[in-house]
């Protein structure tokens, strides 16, 4: 079973500014009752981009000057709160291909990992100029490197950080914990049988 390697992504970008980012504001809680993660699509954000009533609060996300964008600049803490991971599951499934962000919450960054969502780590100065910048010029496409680990665009680039572990799961298609056991099968069961049989008792 092969796995997308992910050693660079390039698209257009969405400011989402902000510290403490929570995985409720990603996506509240009366989403979570769904079926598939296929029905996460397009209700990232949700509560932070519409009113009670269904009025646009006029979020970036919203903003027709980043209509596509594939790439979230996101603040300090990102994915923050409870540990669903329906949250890095809503962003993917919406378009997003991956988040620069100043920094992240552990088991998000564990879960975005896990399902080929590229999260990596930038300066505050760094994301709020490009952020700037792109507000002025949205159609700029921004390229991930994740093999020199940096951001660049055809105005500039500044380097970016992703633990080593992480970086090495995502570039050599080895993100998905299922699918290595799945095509490791054989070393799987030759461990089983070289593991002691416990009979369990009442």
């Amino acid at each position: 079973m092969s796995l997308t390697q992910f050693t660079s992504i390039t698209g257009t970008c969405v400011p989402v500014p902000g510290p403490d980012m929570d995985t409720d504001r990603i996506i509240p809680a009366r989403f979570l009752k769904c079926i598939t993660f296929d029905e996460l699509a397009g209700v990232m954000f949700w509560d932070e981009r519409f009113d009670e009533n269904g009025q646009s609060k006029s979020h970036p996300v919203d903003d027709p000057r980043f209509k596509g964008a594939s790439i979230i600049l996101g603040g300090s803490n990102f994915g923050c709160g409870s540990s669903r991971e329906h949250a890095p599951q809503t962003i993917r499934r919406s378009g997003i291909k991956a988040v620069i962000a100043e920094s992240f919450a552990e088991i998000f960054f564990g879960n975005s990992t896990g399902i080929g969502l590229p999260c990596v780590c930038a300066s505050a100065a760094d994301i709020t100029a490009l952020a700037r910048h792109i507000s002025d010029h949205p159609e700029t496409e921004v390229t991930i490197d994740l093999l020199n680990m940096t951001a660049s665009w055809k105005e500039g680039s500044f380097p970016i950080r992703m633990p080593a572990e992480a970086r090495e799961a995502l570039t050599r298609g080895r993100w998905d914990s299922i699918a290595e056991l799945l095509v490791n099968m054989d070393a799987v069961e030759k461990k089983n049988k070289e593991l002691p049989q416990v009979a369990a008792s009442c």
